[in-house]
């Protein structure tokens, strides 16, 4: 199938985000089904990719016999202005399906700065912005995640909202439509149908305020839960496994949205996450397996489960993280193990630099708390340490903003010779459902002030200090608490061009400024205290909390009183269990079965270098040299070979390539020298057994089994050889010829070309063995390779026959052969 984009891919940044193929990736003829959703998320690739609640939906949805679940993502702006300076349409990933062409198109609100995405994504798939505008045959665009606890700023732009966890009910809703196309219903019938799921507000059906109660899933062993999802092509934010080992938190934190409304705590299983992990390792390749859960540290098995888990997997370099540990929590067997392959990055958040604010805020923890933990992972052997701190809480004095610098002075006299300390500081934002929601939010100048305070505190050469834009965090509170009025502010921004407002470096505030000028909105009135007695914008949305629990914790939380964890302490009746149906669900005690481990120790078997020969070709030809090597680094550790790995502080399977062939230009043969400890290879086997785990257009072709002796692949290659088509154009196929042979005639031949915003001249004439045009069209290119360098096929292109930067890109150029020193390429046995 061609690719819609393929012919601008050359001309953007990270062409890897519009491939799709990716391993694992589900294609379905669409002709065979009778309900298609495209999950579409409102930033790039690489965020949307490390997102587990998309996963799981799209594994889900397209167990379903008559239904197709796809993928889309935010364009990066370069690809937006392609897509509409072309006429083109924003369309799926798997079958380049533009989104009007969609049943329901739905969309993860996870952060209200991505916003603006949604509008944008929506108006270059073909899909009028506001509801009210969407005729009868346009798709139906729904929304969840966390930002639809308040969905009024999105509704005016929303068919309807999914209020909740998502496995049960994205089921019903596709078995609704399917029923509902089956008996001709039209799209406001099937609205309808639709809004009398639980879970589920449709705002053209419920303009009473109906409340609207959240969809939770009981038990997390029984539900779904993706065991081979699509590996992203291009790094991913969190490029690794995840497993959700628990959903829920009872700590109590008030100023945290996500610990109040996905209660009740429900644990997965141990036996389940071991059968998860290693699915999850076969079916991907990746080296690292985190464990997600709002406070992993509490789940009830966490020390065994990480024994367990360490003890299968460290043999196989396979790492394990725990990226939400509380310090209380994170004891010293669990550093012990989690240490064991590679010491990920440990984040601790204090949240606060006194005892008093803490209190305030219910963070359980105590400063000897954090210093003793500190102490026990610099001790362990790690080099760095983030601290994460929140501004602007409620009942912050300067008193203490001074007491986070003292803390971070005690952590830094904690941390052996040369431990370095990244401290990063965020803006409270006042969330719906939370005991602070009817807390001010500071302003933009009053955030400021304090980041200045502690940019002047927080100075040591061991010390990196890092903050939020203000900007961003104001227009967060803006929108997380705003009315069905900020959708227009929305549009509004959306219209002036802001995108991916989330991104600091993208941030058009100015435009922001502009919006809120034409609309007279307060803005010091918006983030203003709320009255515990008014009406909130999201009230008729049951997030599983009484309104009498928020209001009590917002009264505790200002006379400094800790309300404990309900695990421990017993209910106190907060409104999300009815103790039947929905209640908390603890993890049953492993299986005392061990968990066997391969038993490969580094050493005990002789290591054997081979050499693969493969190709990059097709879309695949759009991956960077890194994207690449990754690529075949998880199809070789899927085909289980034995690779041997390099030491230091995160290792990874010896590979050594001789040179990276440019994004966007394709390859009958590449080459890689790998080491595995396995001696009795037959290396005609391995092609065969690596193949079938990567993409198409990445294919091994042959293997061989090189002697000790041999040079390596650098020291062994003499020239390329490369293909260009040139286009059709108005210089003569005689007029060509005649610049190939001045070329060919001259001593010295300089390029000028840029290197860091700077101009460089080089000399490239003595690189160039041949080069010959043929009657087809076609430009034959000798290079030789040299260690130090050697010159690229475009810039020969621009330099020699005149071609313009951007005519040369689009010229399609394959390397055809690798020509070698010495004829190498033999088994060596």
């Amino acid at each position: 199938m061609s690719h819609y984009l393929a012919p601008f891919l050359p001309f953007v940044q990270k062409p890897g985000r519009y491939l799709g193929r990716e391993v694992n990736t589900i294609i379905k003829n669409r002709a065979d089904v009778r309900f298609s959703f495209c999950l579409a998320f409102p930033d790039t690739y690489e965020v949307g990719m490390s997102h587990l609640g998309l996963h799981i939906l799209y594994g889900l949805l397209n167990r379903e016999e008559d239904v197709v679940a796809e993928r889309c993502f935010a364009p990066w702006p370069d690809m937006e202005q392609i897509i509409r300076q072309n006429g083109l349409l924003l369309s799926s990933l798997e079958s380049q399906t533009p989104l009007r062409a969609f049943d329901l198109v739905g969309f993860s609100l996870q952060y209200e700065l991505s916003f603006t995405n949604v509008l944008n994504m929506l108006n270059l798939g073909g899909i009028p912005v506001r509801r009210s505008e969407r005729r009868a045959d346009d798709p139906i665009v729904c929304a969840g995640g966390p930002c639809a606890f308040n969905p009024a700023p999105m509704q005016d732009f929303i068919d309807f909202f999914v209020i909740g966890e998502g496995e049960e009910v994205i089921l019903e809703i596709a078995k609704t439509f399917l029923l509902a196309k089956k008996r001709g219903k039209k799209r406001k019938e099937i609205l309808e149908l639709l809004a009398e799921i639980q879970g589920i507000y449709c705002p053209d059906f419920h303009p009473d305020g109906r409340r609207i109660k959240k969809r939770v899933v009981q038990d997390l062993n029984e539900s779904f839960f993706p065991d081979a999802p699509p590996v992203p092509l291009v790094k991913a934010v969190h490029d690794r496994i995840t497993i959700e080992i628990a959903r829920g938190c009872t700590r109590g934190c008030r100023f945290c949205q996500a610990g109040m409304v996905w209660r009740p705590v429900r644990e997965r299983n141990p036996d389940v996450i071991a059968k998860l992990a290693e699915d999850l390792v076969a079916a991907t390749g990746q080296d690292e397996i985190s464990l997600l859960a709002l406070s992993a540290g509490d789940y009830f098995q966490i020390a065994p489960l990480i024994t367990r888990l360490a003890n299968r997997y460290a043999p196989r370099r396979i790492a394990l993280a725990l990226p939400s540990l509380r310090v209380e929590t994170l004891a010293g067997e669990l550093i012990e193990q989690i240490k064991r392959i590679r010491k990920t990055s440990f984040t601790i958040a204090p949240e606060a630099g006194t005892q008093r604010l803490r209190d305030m805020i219910n963070k359980c923890n105590t400063d000897a708390d954090l210093l003793t933990t500190v102490k026990r992972v610099f001790d362990a052997g790690w080099r760095a340490v983030k601290l994460y701190f929140m501004i602007g809480l409620p009942g912050e004095t300067v008193e203490d903003l001074y007491g986070i610098a003292d803390l971070v002075t005690q952590v830094l006299m904690q941390t052996r010779q040369g431990g370095q300390i990244t401290v990063s500081v965020s803006t409270f934002v006042p969330k719906a459902h939370t005991p602070f929601q009817w807390e001010a939010q500071i302003g933009l100048e009053e955030t400021r002030e304090k980041q200045e305070l502690l940019k002047s505190l927080l100075r040591h050469r061991r010390l990196e200090f890092r903050w939020h834009d203000a900007r961003m965090s104001l227009l967060e509170g803006l929108l997380s608490r705003g009315d069905a009025e900020m959708g227009k502010l929305v549009e509004r921004a959306f219209v002036k061009g802001c995108r991916f407002d989330g991104w600091a470096d993208m941030l058009r505030y100015d435009l922001w400024q502009e919006a809120i000028g034409e609309f007279g909105l307060d803005v010091e009135e918006k983030m203003s205290k709320r009255h515990p007695s008014g009406t909130l914008p999201w009230d008729f949305i049951d997030g599983g909390l009484d309104k009498g629990f928020l209001l009590s914790e917002a009264w505790r939380a200002k006379r400094a009183e800790l309300t404990p964890d309900c695990r421990t302490s017993g209910c106190y009746h907060c409104g999300a269990c009815d103790h039947e149906v929905i209640r908390p669900m603890e993890a049953k005690e492993l299986p005392q079965e061990s968990w066997s481990a391969r038993s490969l120790v580094e050493g005990e078997k002789k290591t054997v270098r081979c050499r693969l020969l493969f190709t990059k070709r097709g879309l695949m030809r759009f991956l960077s040299h890194l994207e690449l090597s990754t690529v075949l680094q998880r199809a070789l550790v899927r085909a289980h070979l034995p690779l041997q790995f390099t030491a230091g502080f995160r290792p990874h399977p010896k590979m050594s390539f001789a040179y990276a062939t440019a994004v966007g230009m394709e390859s009958k043969g590449e080459y890689v020298d790998i080491y595995l400890h396995l001696p009795d290879l037959k290396t005609d086997e391995l092609p065969e057994r690596v193949n079938k785990y990567l993409p198409a257009g990445i294919k091994i072709l042959h293997a061989w089994k090189l002697p000790d002796s041999t040079p390596s692949l650098a020291e062994s290659i003499e020239s390329f050889t490369f293909s260009a088509i040139l286009p059709p154009s108005e210089v003569a196929a005689s007029e060509i010829r005649e610049k190939v042979k001045d070329f060919l005639s001259q001593e010295r031949w300089e390029i000028v070309f840029e290197r860091k915003g700077q101009k460089e001249t080089r000399e490239v004439r003595h690189l160039v063995e041949d080069m010959s045009l043929h009657d087809e069209g076609r430009l034959i290119l000798k290079i030789k390779f040299s260690p130090h360098g050697m010159v690229s096929p475009v810039e020969l292109l621009v330099s020699v026959l005149g071609l313009s930067r951007e005519q040369a890109k689009a010229v399609e150029i394959s390397k055809e052969f690798t020509t070698f020193k010495t004829n190498l390429l033999t088994d060596g046995e």
